[in-house]
């Protein structure tokens, strides 16, 4: 319930976004193409809605722990799918794109797994100082693989060949959504809710 009143409250002030973020949300908003903000005002009313209802919970605790394994499948796979389709912008035949592309999803995967067997194995996670927030913060972060991919990949990025990289890079692509009214589908799936925008003009 507190994630929808949030969700509801970003959605009412205008965030491009909920107020959470991961990698199904990236998934979602590249393989429905929605990015309006009435859709998370509804979803985040219908959040609110449901919430209130054990009934609508007790449905799905209903569902077979086989079907919803089935159903994750299917929809990490299209997550999946669909976060390496945001590549079709880049020049895949650079040998520094499939270098960053290659080295981001390795180490995506081997850092997380390398910090899940360490814990296992020795009951703490690899950070193990005297400052315990300071753990909790290197471990949460080592061990999601998004988050691992996502620092390798805006790291190497930013550090190699940045110069005359600009067309390999897809930003070309990119240029008529940096300005609000670079192209229409910007006024159509980000203006301000409620008419807002007569009182706060975009930038």
């Amino acid at each position: 319930m507190q994630q929808g009143i949030g969700i509801l409250l970003c959605g009412l002030f205008g965030t491009g976004t909920g107020s959470t973020v991961s990698v199904e949300n990236v998934g979602l908003l590249g393989s429905t193409r929605i990015g309006s903000r009435r859709v998370i005002q509804i979803c985040a009313g219908f959040m609110i809605f449901f919430s209130m209802l054990g009934k609508f919970g007790a449905l799905f605790a209903s569902i077979p722990f086989t079907i919803f394994a089935a159903v994750y499948c299917v929809l990490f796979g299209l997550v999946a799918a669909v976060g390496l389709s945001f590549l079709q912008f880049t020049n895949m035949n650079s040998m520094r794109n499939l270098f960053i592309v290659g080295v981001s999803i390795f180490l995506g995967l081997s850092v997380p797994e390398y910090f899940f067997r360490y814990s296992m194995a020795a009951q703490r996670g690899p950070a193990h100082t005297k400052a315990g927030w300071f753990n909790d913060y290197i471990n949460t972060i080592f061990s999601s693989p998004p988050t691992v991919g996502l620092m390798v990949a805006v790291f190497l990025d930013n550090t190699l060949e940045v110069k005359d990289a600009g067309r390999d890079r897809g930003m070309p692509w990119w240029v008529p959504f940096r300005s609000f009214k670079g192209d229409s589908r910007n006024e159509e799936f980000y203006s301000l809710p409620f008419n807002l925008n007569r009182f706060f003009p975009p930038s």
